[in-house]
């Protein structure tokens, strides 16, 4: 049995009563073998003499018996850099380990240069604090400035380190919607293609041979007379990689002010919502899924698009 807790000093990575089957081994035969740490990980866990065998500090190679109860420990970690910020978060769930958010337009997930207030970092590290709870804001994956949808943000140094596992061995699911110009010809199809930096460009990437490797899986939900309703799920999670890809293959999304059409289409941002997230719980090892409804623009782009609205221009494909 495995089980998470906190107290006012420290966090408790793992909580776990010995089997019959690991009498006699030791500690760190079980710690490798059964909860799959990582050495790097554990290093840093015995360097704050985290690891304990009944409320007693133990060694690595200390012997274990049947029944004893060992606990690793690490010490809490605060955004010390991050200013706290009263704002609304849309939160989808929330746990001793994990916080989902539903992240709106136009909002920088991180503080950046030139963004250094009103990102949603300042907004969690000021909820946290408010809630007296101590966290270091680690969100597992990105979203750009003004795409919508699922975010999850790790709580604590073991649930991020369990799921940046999981985002590795491609267990996260990552899925997205976009309106895109055209129509495209399969009902399917998967996009390879590595991207790396536009030369000369602050943050434009492109498609190029010696970029890095990016994987889309494209699945057609919806045909319009000028454009498509695409579903899109990630298995790599390079920068603007959905809105390069879609580019790359002759259908750019809506409103994208970097690899779009270039001239107004009926919204001020690209039309890319992140729909559906799932994973497994890592200290639990429940599975875990999020949807988030599509924002109030691309519901109104649709509409512009199912009418037919002549002011809406559209290239490609």
């Amino acid at each position: 049995m495995v089980t998470g807790s906190d107290n006012k000093n420290r966090h408790t990575v793992v909580s776990s009563v010995i089997p019959d089957d690991y009498d006699g081994k030791m500690v760190k035969e079980f710690i490798r073998n059964r909860l799959q740490i990582s050495r790097r990980f554990l290093r840093k866990i015995v360097q704050e003499q985290g690891v304990r065998v009944n409320g007693l500090p133990v060694f690595l190679t200390s012997r274990l018996r049947s029944g004893d109860l060992l606990e690793l420990f690490h010490e809490p970690e605060r955004s010390e850099f991050i200013r706290p910020e009263t704002m609304p978060l849309d939160i989808v769930y929330e746990d001793a380990d994990l916080l989902v958010l539903n992240k709106p337009a136009g909002q920088v997930v991180h503080p950046t240069k030139g963004h250094y207030e009103g990102t949603l970092a300042n907004g969690v590290v000021d909820y946290w604090q408010r809630k007296g709870e101590t966290a270091r804001f680690r969100p597992l994956h990105r979203l750009d400035k003004d795409t919508t949808g699922l975010l999850l943000i790790t709580k604590n140094q073991y649930a991020h380190h369990k799921l940046s596992q999981q985002l590795l061995a491609k267990k996260v699911r990552r899925e997205y919607f976009a309106i895109v110009h055209g129509n495209l010809r399969e009902e399917e199809l998967t996009i390879r293609a590595p991207i790396r930096r536009l030369e000369g460009h602050p943050t434009a990437r492109t498609v190029a041979s010696d970029g890095q490797t990016a994987v889309t899986h494209v699945s057609v939900f919806e045909r319009l007379a000028e454009g498509t309703v695409v579903r899109l799920r990630l298995e790599t999670g390079r920068t603007h990689q959905i809105r390069v890809h879609m580019s790359h293959i002759g259908h750019p999304l809506y409103g994208d002010p970097l690899y779009g059409i270039g001239e107004p289409d009926g919204i001020n941002r690209q039309a890319l919502h992140a729909v559906k997230l799932c994973c497994t719980h890592p200290r639990i090892g429940t599975h875990l899924e999020w949807q988030a409804e599509l924002p109030a623009d691309m519901k109104m782009l649709l509409h512009l698009l199912r009418n037919g609205q002549p002011n809406l221009n559209s290239k490609g494909g």
